[in-house]
């Protein structure tokens, strides 16, 4: 059948007859029930969904139960990259200030969902609409985008969504709110050349924070083509890890202790810190270690970290505000927020 205009209510009977099986079946797959379908059966359903952009008419049952609302007005939805956000304590003072943010406004967390779920069409038709939302947040959404099929999810937000906000990420067309990770990272290392550390290894994240630590020994006239560069660390398990092969290289004469140490973020300098005191290895005395983030954490290790402050509750609050005030725009309008760092000295260099 051909596809309905794009004024007619798209309805499962719809779906039904585009995909030539009974609206039984496709109420079903869409219900999630535990009714047996074949999985050629589900697929035609699945494809049919998508052809159509059908999702569940929440609009008019919101009317027959008297609410004269939009059912999006005042309703924000969250995008995470994946499950691992919950268990990191940088995104958790992000997601806490976007809480915040729509508390103190009177808006509403509609929901928070993983970008995989977005691949489901019914999911993706049910919640990315103008109907539940008036804006969606975009959290380290880059860490997941992968393949074309993943950019064009994105653009079947842009085009449903008007109001998006990149949360710590950037992107071309969309408002983006971050902080600078190549500044930050240039100031970081800059602090370890002036408290007097010399060779001064970086281990991290690999983005820009890598161009922020090499630009400070250029800065300083200094060749970084040798420089000690681990960019495989996030968390801190791998940057216990990262440390670990830094120090066997060390003991196999491959190359000297460095005297300072730049860590891409607070967790992984926690990793650090762990396997240098299994390695009885002083912390400045011997080794000096800034890192960036300054999570709760960071002032309660020993010796407390000195490091980096990235306004994180901050950044989740004024992406809230973006999408409230209407200046969350697209495409040539977009706007670019780029928050300060600033330092935080303690006693670890």
């Amino acid at each position: 059948m051909d596809k309905p205009g794009p004024k007619k209510k798209i309805t499962q009977n719809d779906v039904a007859r585009y995909a030539r099986v009974s609206r039984s079946m496709v109420s079903y797959v869409i219900n999630g029930s535990s009714r047996m379908v074949a999985p050629e059966t589900r697929n035609k359903i699945i494809k049919a969904i998508e052809a159509l952009e059908y999702r569940p008419n929440k609009f008019a049952q919101a009317l027959l139960l008297g609410k004269s609302e939009a059912l999006g007005d005042k309703q924000i939805g969250v995008i995470l990259c994946n499950s691992e956000v919950f268990l990191r304590p940088y995104y958790a003072e992000i997601l806490a200030g976007i809480h915040l943010a729509a508390y103190e406004k009177s808006y509403h967390i509609h929901f928070i969902r993983f970008f995989e779920e977005l691949k489901n069409p019914i999911l993706f038709n049910q919640l990315i609409h103008p109907e539940e939302i008036c804006g969606l947040l975009l959290v380290a959404t880059d860490q997941v985008l992968k393949t074309d099929q993943d950019w064009h999810i994105i653009s079947r937000i842009r085009e449903r969504i008007a109001q998006i906000v990149c949360v710590e990420w950037q992107t071309s067309g969309l408002t983006s709110i971050f902080f600078d990770r190549h500044g930050t990272a240039l100031k970081a290392t800059a602090y370890l050349f002036d408290q007097g550390y010399q060779d001064i290894a970086y281990i991290g994240e690999s983005d820009e924070r890598i161009s922020g630590f090499k630009q400070a020994f250029l800065a300083r006239g200094m060749d970084s083509s040798r420089l000690y560069i681990d960019g495989s660390a996030r968390d801190m398990p791998s940057g216990y890890a990262a440390m670990e092969t830094l120090f066997r290289a060390c003991e196999q004469g491959k190359r000297a202790l460095p005297q300072g140490i730049c860590a891409g973020c607070d967790e992984v300098a926690m990793g650090i810190l762990t396997l240098l005191h299994e390695r009885r290895v002083a912390i400045p005395a011997t080794i000096g270690l800034i890192s960036i983030d300054n999570i709760e954490m960071a002032e309660y290790v020993f010796p407390p970290l000195t490091t980096m402050h990235i306004p994180k509750q901050a950044m989740g609050y004024q992406a809230v505000d973006m999408i409230i005030n209407h200046t969350a725009h697209q495409g040539d309008r977009a706007r670019s927020v780029s928050l300060p760092s600033s330092l935080v000295i303690r006693k670890s260099c």
